[in-house]
């Protein structure tokens, strides 16, 4: 019992760890924790493949990931970043793949569980939608030749 009081808490902390997350209150950290669950994952996985449905959002908690888009990396991943919401938000094949370079730890939410962490969470959805916006003007500027690719940090979703 006392093992899993203390795993529960470390969840906790992890959680509050997270950028995304930073501004819940430890009650909205434990609702947001019973939503989600832990994956471990091998160094070369892939954890979304562009053109793929996605069923998944991910929150890296340690090790780094590669997003990759027809096949050119785009941009590098670690703890506290979070990909996959796209996906989920228009119901629309992932725009990228994203591999583990190492072996990672991920937060994982399901489809329906990332729609009840928009819904009862809007600090965490306003969060998502501002790194949205962000990553929407980091590719404005490689697509309007402003800055090569490797210059910016286009993330996956």
């Amino acid at each position: 019992m006392d093992t899993l009081r203390v795993h529960k808490d470390e969840r906790i902390a992890l959680l509050r760890g997270i950028g995304l997350f930073s501004g819940c209150s430890d009650e909205e950290l434990r609702q947001i924790r019973s939503l989600q669950s832990e994956l471990e994952t091998e160094q070369s996985a892939i954890l979304a493949e562009q053109g793929r449905m996605g069923n998944e959002f991910f929150v890296i908690v340690n090790g780094t990931a590669t997003v990759i888009r027809n096949g050119d990396p785009l941009a590098h991943l670690g703890p506290g970043d979070f990909f996959g919401e796209l996906a989920l938000l228009d119901r629309g094949p992932r725009t990228a793949t994203v591999r583990a370079d190492m072996d990672m730890r991920l937060l994982v939410l399901s489809r329906s569980e990332f729609s009840n962490l928009r819904q009862y969470f809007p600090g965490v959805a306003s969060k998502m939608l501002a790194e949205l916006g962000a990553r929407l003007r980091r590719a404005n500027t490689v697509f309007d030749g402003t800055a090569a690719v490797g210059d910016v940090e286009v993330q996956a979703s």
